[in-house]
């Protein structure tokens, strides 16, 4: 064969090569890059309308996708929602109703409390498919970082529960502070089983950002699955002092020394079951918060730099939210969720509305936002729908968030039962959100608040009696779902001191 033949015959296979291989590489399935917080208040995000705390990354990351507004976790506390995340369902179907251990097994009922409330399970079952174990069967890396909280024995720890790299995940639901041990918390040494001490005074959140980093780098080639949980911005309140520094300085120039931080005299603190220091922050003002919710962005930024970096950013679902509210009435009140009432702990807004952003890269829609209720348990469907499985579980309670309308997905009902006493003072209680309606069912007192939403965030307002047909339907739907799901009852507490305060002093 002619030279110029063999050339050009040389050519023409590489080209076909190179052809096909950007086939390959557009056919590549999208990688899901899933983040969660840990007590990050809805209005903790400059996209949400913080003033205090800065959020560059995040705020970008929602001008690039969906804004969702009413977005919720399924519980108050963590390790329901947490529960929900991974499986799609309503926390009541897993039997993880409470963050595990759970306020029942460290402190019991005590006096004021009427009811002995029902035991939670301390892990998510074996048994439960989880996002990973549905994304691995179809060829996905599966990568988490950070904290679990879902089990205290090692076979329900990420690794047994669908995950290849567990970078940091075990029982602890916040780092180990114990001084005795020579463990500090977000500081090196960690005391974390599944994560080798750094240098002292390693970062934790940079520790697992840069571990995460390396996982994307080294298992790029294919589909990567990557869960990522900060343990910021839960207790202990720690961060680098330069952050802390600087709002300070920022506290001061906006002159919010000068205003009143906390609220100490609602009435449903005098009547809380348990005394823990309840105050109410009702202003954003803590300089060592605000440098947690900064440090949370920037290592958010840093994973986004490098999907870019390296090729995957445009093609990698990117979700955020958080696994309850601000912690804003007990152990310090870190944050303000103001106009939300209360917080983590409460099923008031401030304690299951979160931030929740989707970054879908083949969508050519930028800066939405959705007022439609979602929920943590709609990841699941939404996740899978997307990289084209179909889930065929039908106890999945979640819906598919994406290419439906927001009128759509407010027609369902949305559903939480939470049966314990919070450390944070809230009370046993189930509640529906359906519409711009929600019922809240006190299962302490017995009382009904009815909400709407639209008119009244800050559920100041309670109009129960006055709709007697919306809250007839909502009592309905709400008794029929948890008669389905066969909850656990409350049994009188024999010990029970006997105090029967007004319904309205279990207010604010």
């Amino acid at each position: 064969m002619p030279t110029d033949k063999l050339y050009r015959s040389a050519l023409l296979l590489l080209a076909v090569l190179v052809t096909a291989s950007c086939q390959q590489k557009e056919e590549q399935p999208p990688n899901v890059l899933f983040i969660i917080a840990d007590d990050l208040g809805w209005a903790d995000l400059g996209a949400y309308g913080s003033a205090f705390y800065e959020t560059p990354n995040l705020d970008q990351l929602a001008a690039d996708g969906i804004l969702f507004t009413n977005g919720y976790a399924n519980c108050p506390v963590c390790s329901p929602s947490r529960a929900s995340f991974q499986t799609g369902k309503y926390a009541l179907k897993t039997g993880v109703t409470d963050w595990i251990k759970g306020r029942k097994f460290f402190r019991g009922p005590t006096p004021n409390d009427r009811w002995v409330v029902p035991d939670t399970k301390f892990q998510l079952d074996s048994e439960e498919t989880t996002l990973a174990e549905a994304l691995g069967e179809t060829g996905y890396k599966t990568i988490f970082a950070g904290k679990w909280h879902l089990g205290e024995e090692e076979q329900y720890w990420p690794e047994k529960q669908g995950y290849d790299i567990n970078i940091g995940g075990w029982s602890r639901g916040a780092p180990l502070r114990n001084r005795k041990k020579g463990f500090n918390g977000y500081f090196s040494p960690y005391g974390n089983p599944r994560l080798a001490d750094g240098p002292d005074g390693e970062y934790l959140p940079d520790r697992l950002t840069a571990e995460t980093i390396q996982a994307i780098k080294r298992n790029k080639e294919q589909p990567l699955f990557i869960c990522l949980s900060y343990y910021l911005v839960h207790t202990p309140l720690q961060s680098k002092e330069q952050l802390i520094e600087k709002y300070i300085n920022k506290k001061y120039l906006l002159g919010l020394d000068t205003l009143t931080e906390f609220s100490h005299d609602e009435p449903w603190i005098k009547y809380a079951s348990v005394s823990n220091g309840y105050k109410e922050r009702t202003i954003q003002s803590n300089p060592v918060y605000a440098a947690m919710v900064e440090s949370l962005d920037q290592n958010i930024g840093k994973v986004i730099a490098c999907l870019k970096d390296q090729g995957l950013y445009d093609n990698t679902l990117i979700v955020f939210t958080s696994d309850n509210g601000g912690l804003s009435t007990s152990e310090g009140s870190s944050t303000s969720n103001k106009p939300l009432r209360a917080g983590k702990g409460w099923l008031y807004e401030g304690g299951i509305r979160v931030p929740f952003i989707i970054r879908d890269p083949k969508s050519t829609n930028r800066g939405i936002t959705n007022s439609a209720p979602v929920t943590g348990a709609d990841i699941f469907p939404t996740v899978l729908k997307y990289v084209g499985i179909n889930a065929s579980n039908t106890e999945i309670d979640g819906q598919n968030l994406l290419g439906q309308t927001s009128e759509t997905l407010a027609q369902r009902p949305i559903y939480w039962h939470y049966p314990h006493y919070a450390n944070q003072g809230g009370n046993p209680g189930s509640a529906i959100r359906l519409g711009d309606y929600k019922l809240i069912h006190d299962l302490e007192t017995g009382a009904k608040e009815l909400y709407n939403l639209s008119e009244d965030i800050g559920e100041g307002q309670n109009i129960a009696g006055t709709n007697q047909v919306v809250q007839d339907k909502l009592e309905a739907l709400l008794q029929t779902w948890l008669e389905e799901n066969d909850p656990k009852p409350l049994m009188p507490n024999p010990e029970w001191n006997g105090l029967d305060p007004v319904v309205e002093n279990k207010s604010f």
